[in-house]
């Protein structure tokens, strides 16, 4: 993925894998993820003009809280917290397990927000402008997911976070190589809604990116 990145001319890559709950994809536990973290020191100190971020998919729990221990998940530079398992919730409760993750210290993005499936299944019923609100008074950026099958920030809803002063992150979602161009999707949505590039968090370059993350 890195090798493909830089030949597409991106100066950096955050690698996101699932976190240990999520057993059905493969989940990264601890002991995986210091072996990632490894390779990905020899990679970065091999290439000084790209970087690759060290990150995970931190699951949001059913009661709003994040997946590893603390002392564990500081270590990493992006930390996006997610939604993937008991999915039906009423408008109040979905809404209050993302703001509790919002505000945890540690998350630094919400993750594909509503839990979309494009002609799969509708999202879980959220009071957006709530968790919105709770990531701009928690300096947290929310993504546009790329992935056709997601579109996960709508485009109806970028107004409001721009308004709000909330960053938005175009994110591929990419599960192979090939899979790095989905970008493009999520950049039509960006334009959709008129998101101007200062409100986007990765078209910024590597070092303003991690200041924003280690808030």
């Amino acid at each position: 993925m890195s090798t493909y990145c830089k030949a597409k001319g991106y100066s950096y890559l955050a690698l996101t894998d699932h976190s240990q709950i999520a057993v059905y994809a493969d989940g990264m536990d601890e002991e995986k993820v210091r072996g990632q973290w490894a390779e990905i020191d020899r990679l970065n100190a091999l290439d000084p003009d790209f970087r690759i971020i060290k990150g995970i998919e931190c699951d949001i729990l059913n009661d709003g809280d994040l997946d590893y221990d603390d002392t564990f998940r500081k270590d990493f530079e992006l930390v996006i917290a997610s939604i993937h398992t008991n999915i039906k919730m009423d408008e109040e409760k979905a809404t209050n397990r993302l703001i509790k993750a919002i505000e945890h210290p540690h998350t630094n993005m919400i993750g594909h927000p509503t839990g979309r499936l494009l002609l799969g299944r509708s999202g879980y019923p959220l009071d957006m402008r709530k968790v919105i609100d709770a990531c701009a008074a928690n300096q947290v950026a929310i993504e546009i997911n790329a992935s056709p099958y997601r579109l996960d920030l709508d485009w109806l809803h970028l107004s409001y976070a721009i308004d709000r002063g909330v960053l938005l992150s175009i994110n591929p979602d990419a599960h192979a190589k090939e899979a790095i161009d989905q970008i493009r999707f999520g950049v039509i949505i960006a334009r959709k809604g008129w998101l101007p590039e200062s409100s986007c968090l990765n078209a910024r370059g590597v070092k303003d990116f991690l200041e924003f993350c280690n808030k």
